[in-house]
């Protein structure tokens, strides 16, 4: 069993569905409304557990309901929620998301997520001991991630970070990750170019381009190499990346190859975005199976 630790973002969703955005100083009738557990972070949290890894969860919450309600959706699915930080006098951090036209837009607020910090993280990583990965994101502050990233590399733990949103690290820093995984405009930003190809042998199979429904690139060193996308009828992508980031982690983190975990991990995306929520649709390892 893959042993991994996700480092990162825990909030809930509060989504509206619409026919289309409102244009500024617009106010329209949305279709319907609903709330799920989600965060970058805690989306690829279950999205591991759901497929058979042993997984632990650090990060902030505040002390309310939403705390509650995602502490309980932890434990649902299976992830140890021994190391989050509940903060008192803090709000749990919230997603604010339009689901219009086959896509989402997304506001955030961090709140507790941008409470987390490198001596919390230090203590938990010490309390796991050995672990085959460690899966980061943005969604807490730079420092902290950065931090993370310096402790997990002392500790000979590999780290995959998916640069989401888009946002720089160090140089140092980012060389020490195993994989990155940005997409399309993330790439861009990290790197100021649009084709891998660009890039120095360095990033040889530790880069992974996602490309939505096209899905994935990786570089070898030499070339570019696209492992294809499934078609499926989305009903909300919302949460599709992270399920793809903690479905890879699993696969590379039980052995297989690169290019069979990234189709493990295409698959596993796809399945997602079959229903509504960030983890409404993550599939569980026997669904993957079938």
């Amino acid at each position: 069993m893959a042993k991994l630790a996700v480092i990162g973002s825990c909030s809930v969703d509060l989504v509206v569905e619409a026919a289309r955005r409102p244009q500024a100083g617009e106010t329209l009738f949305a279709e319907h409304f609903f709330m799920s557990c989600g965060g970058k972070g805690a989306n690829q949290a279950v999205a591991a557990a759901r497929l058979g890894a042993d997984v632990a969860m650090i990060g902030a919450i505040g002390e309310d309901a939403y705390g509650e309600m995602l502490c309980e959706n932890f434990v649902k699915n299976g992830v140890d929620a021994r190391f989050l930080m509940t903060l008192p006098g803090v709000s749990t951090g919230t997603a604010h998301i339009t689901l219009t036209e086959g896509d989402n837009s997304i506001l955030v607020v961090p709140a507790a997520n941008f409470q987390l910090t490198a001596a919390h993280i230090e203590q938990a990583l010490d309390q796991l001991g050995e672990l085959d990965m460690v899966l980061l994101q943005n969604e807490v502050p730079q420092d902290v991630t950065e931090d993370a990233i310096r402790l997990c590399a002392e500790r000979n733990i590999p780290v995959l970070w998916n640069p989401a949103p888009a946002r720089e690290l160090a140089p140092d820093v980012m060389a020490m990750c195993r994989y990155i995984t940005p997409n399309d405009h993330e790439l861009a930003l990290l790197f100021d170019v649009a084709d891998p190809l660009e890039l120095s042998a360095e990033w040889q199979e530790k880069l992974i381009v996602t490309r939505g429904k096209n899905g994935v690139d990786y570089y070898d060193g030499k070339r570019v190499h696209r492992v294809a996308g499934e078609t499926v009828t989305a009903v909300d992508t919302t949460g599709a990346g992270d399920t793809f980031n903690g479905a890879f982690a699993v696969a590379i983190s039980e052995g297989q190859d690169l290019e069979t975990a990234l189709r493990f991990a295409n698959h596993a995306a796809a399945l997602s975005i079959t229903a509504h929520g960030a983890q409404g649709a993550m599939p569980w390892r026997n669904e993957m199976e079938a």
